[in-house]
């Protein structure tokens, strides 16, 4: 072979070499990134031309793949089309938009309506071999649409949030955020429509109020799902966790007498702070844990909690994982508590402990945490793991996994829950919190309404039922829907929210 030929197959071998190189690189190595690039239409396109599974509640679709005549194949179709249907299961289902945006459920259970996930991979086999279209598996909720309902009509137009859990096992069964959309307007096969519609609901915040004159906006759009995603000051429910610190570490018993003064003075400040309205909780300026809780009695909290001080605070915070986030698989916002936020600004001073002891100041929670301090009362203090997804079965209805419940806490004892729960129902019996009663049932509950400076108070209410044989465990807030009056308060306005979804959980 001469010069010229071997310098040429050198030259060509390097080109094969390259072209290799290059096909591996890309095929391999870039495979993930360029998949998930927003610019990739083609898998998009790959997407949406697939027979996506279906979302399930109670037995029933309530979202599809609707075949179509276009480039994408099939039109994501949520409650057959109808917006106000939709927009009940919105926060839950999220939606799959063409622009590459994916939320809710969609995001998190996409590899089994995409059927991609590894359990599946016999189905995508037998596609392969049978040149049959590949198809997505079904996801069953553990929404009970009942619930579901009755949690979105209680609320009514206020905006706010409910969540409901069954305390035995973790499974959820109502998960309602309010204002809400309709994800068929983001599902289009439209570039341009999905964007401007989904710039729009961005910036649209919900009015919460007038202070001053001056109109006041949520910082929540109607995409948050404001049950995991929102974190509210939690007001007089955070009271639970005070009592539950005080009770697991302290060897306090609901009978125990505590000071409940008329003033309370913020340590090393020169700030006193008051009871709800300025009233007067005890004559004698001191009373029951059981009595400060049922009347929901501010400075008695504010001082308790710097009695347990702020290593007990915060190690019980901490118990419950609410620094932790959870995946159900969405995954949820974490609480915010003195000394466990970080950053140069986490003031763990103990004014800011006191403060915590009524769920004020830095403390921050989202409705599915305070129902978890109601679901450990109510389950012997044993806190299960919330989740959503009760099964998923193949195109074929065959069974691919189901959800076993699991525990995902032990914050305190079981005689800590009982003395919670005797607690609880007297704040329902006589307390702050009577119009969460319900006929011929139980009902342990705590009210709360958060000062929310500068905005109107945020309205609370937890609860779980039947006390002797806990069924549901709920949490209710109200955004910014107080107005510092009686008749506008947690126990006025959230808790009959929580009683009718409890009554509905309870006659399933």
């Amino acid at each position: 072979m001469n010069a010229t030929l071997r310098r040429l197959s050198t030259i060509v071998m390097v080109m094969f070499l390259a072209l290799m190189v290059s096909t591996t690189w890309i095929q391999f190595v870039s495979a993930e990134s360029l998949n998930s690039d927003g610019r990739n239409v083609r898998t998009i396109y790959s997407a949406l031309a697939r027979d996506r599974g279906p979302i399930v509640v109670g037995g029933e679709p309530i979202v599809t793949s609707v075949p179509v005549d276009d480039n994408y194949k099939y039109l994501r179709t949520y409650s057959e089309g109808d917006a106000g249907a939709a927009s009940v299961y919105a926060p839950v289902t999220g939606y799959f938009a063409i622009n590459g945006t994916v939320t809710g459920m969609e995001r998190y259970a996409n590899s089994y309506l995409a059927g991609e996930d590894d359990s599946l991979w016999l189905d995508r086999l037998q596609n392969l071999i049978t040149g049959e279209e590949a198809q997505g598996s079904s996801v069953e909720l553990t929404i009970d649409p009942k619930v579901q309902k009755a949690a979105w009509d209680a609320l009514g137009d206020r905006n706010g949030a409910a969540v409901a859990l069954d305390p035995k096992t973790g499974a959820i069964l109502a998960m309602v955020s309010k204002p809400s959309y309709d994800p068929n307007t983001l599902a289009v096969h439209d570039s341009a429509e999905v964007t401007a519609t989904s710039e729009a609901l961005i910036n649209d915040k919900p009015q919460i109020g007038t202070i001053g004159g001056e109109e006041r906006f949520s910082v929540y759009g109607p995409t948050i799902n404001r049950t995991i995603n929102a974190t509210f000051p939690p007001g007089s429910t955070f009271k639970l966790l005070t009592s539950a610190a005080a009770i697991e570490y302290d060897g306090m018993t609901p009978d125990t007498t505590i000071p409940a003064p008329n003033l309370y003075r913020l340590p090393g400040t020169s700030t006193d702070v008051q009871n709800y309205g300025g009233e007067t909780c005890s004559s004698t300026g001191e009373m029951t844990l059981k009595d400060a809780l049922a009347i929901s009695c501010n400075t008695a909290f504010l001082g308790l909690a710097n009695t347990v001080g702020k290593d007990g605070m915060q190690q019980m915070f901490e118990d419950f994982g609410f620094t932790e986030s959870l995946d159900i698989p969405m995954s949820t916002s974490i609480g915010a508590y003195p000394g466990l936020i970080g950053g140069e600004n986490d003031d763990d001073s103990d004014a800011r402990i006191a403060l915590s002891g009524m769920g004020q100041g830095s403390v921050r929670m989202t409705p599915l945490q305070v129902a978890m301090i109601s679901a450990a009362v109510a389950n012997d203090g044993e806190l299960m793991e919330p989740y959503l997804i009760d099964n998923v079965r193949d195109s074929d209805l065959e069974l691919v996994s189901q959800t076993k419940p699991s525990r995902y806490k032990s914050p305190f004892s079981s005689s800590t829950a009982d003395a919670l729960t005797e607690m609880m129902l007297s704040v329902v019996t006589d307390g702050s919190g009577t119009g969460a009663q319900i006929p011929g049932v139980e009902v342990a509950g705590k009210t709360g309404t958060a000062e929310d400076d500068p905005r109107s108070p945020t309205l609370w209410f937890t609860s779980f039922a039947p006390a002797d044989d806990p069924q549901v465990a709920v949490a209710v807030v109200l955004e910014n829907e107080g107005q510092s009056t009686d008749e506008s308060t947690g126990g006025a306005l959230a808790s009959p929210i929580a009683a009718q979804i409890m009554q509905a959980a309870i006659a399933k």
